[in-house]
């Protein structure tokens, strides 16, 4: 009988692991459409986190293990995203930085365009009429802004500071204000993905006269 012990696993590591981190997104989520409904329903300054909680059958104090705030419940699939997109955006061989950005923003929109579904609408709404949400939404856009540029540099060495500046402005401030318009104005997920589809190619006619993004 071979008895040599069996290999050490690292903590944090196997199955387990695995396991811990889907149920934890699968709490994430529950808390944040449960979120979403009841802004939904009661509307934003008159559901408490304690509300939440309880639609999520969850206690306050787990809420406050996801979040940190009412207010940035609210973000949870934004958040969500840019993470993605930190994930996805990265260059393969033979691929143009163009090709890179755009595969990972389309993969990245597709996921919104289905995320929450009929909530969509409700996140905007509440981020056009809350100050303090605008401020946190700004604050997420700068912080994609600022992501998407440092890639840029990364995958064009060299490439010219304010090139790179008005380039990821372009590529995340117009993605966004086609989302905003869609979901302000009812657009469903066909819909949507058809005008993202669009915008898409518009951004890539304005980046295209970028030198340095059309190389290989």
């Amino acid at each position: 009988m071979d008895e040599r012990p069996a290999p050490r696993r690292e903590p944090g590591t196997g199955p387990e692991q695995g396991l811990r981190e889907l149920k934890k997104q699968r709490t994430r989520r529950a808390i944040a459409a449960a979120a979403l409904r009841l802004f939904a329903e009661r509307g934003y300054e008159e559901t408490t986190i304690a509300d939440i909680a309880a639609a999520a059958e969850v206690s306050p104090r787990t809420f406050f293990g996801y979040f940190p705030s009412k207010e940035d419940v609210v973000f949870a699939e934004v958040d969500d995203r840019l993470a993605e997109v930190a994930e996805r955006l990265r260059g393969t061989p033979g691929e143009s930085p163009l090709e890179t950005i755009r595969r990972g923003v389309v993969d990245v929109l597709e996921a919104i365009v289905g995320e929450h579904g009929e909530y969509g609408s409700v996140r905007t709404g509440l981020v056009l009429e809350h100050p303090g949400l605008q401020a946190r939404a700004l604050r997420r856009l700068t912080a994609a802004q600022e992501a998407v540029e440092n890639l840029l540099r990364e995958l064009c060495p060299g490439m010219d500071e304010i090139d790179a500046v008005a380039s990821a402005g372009v590529a995340v401030g117009g993605m966004r204000a086609v989302i905003v318009h869609c979901r302000r104005h009812g657009h469903g997920p066909a819909s949507m993905r058809t005008a993202l589809d669009r915008a898409t190619r518009v951004v890539e006619n304005g980046l295209a006269s970028v030198e340095t993004l059309v190389r290989p």
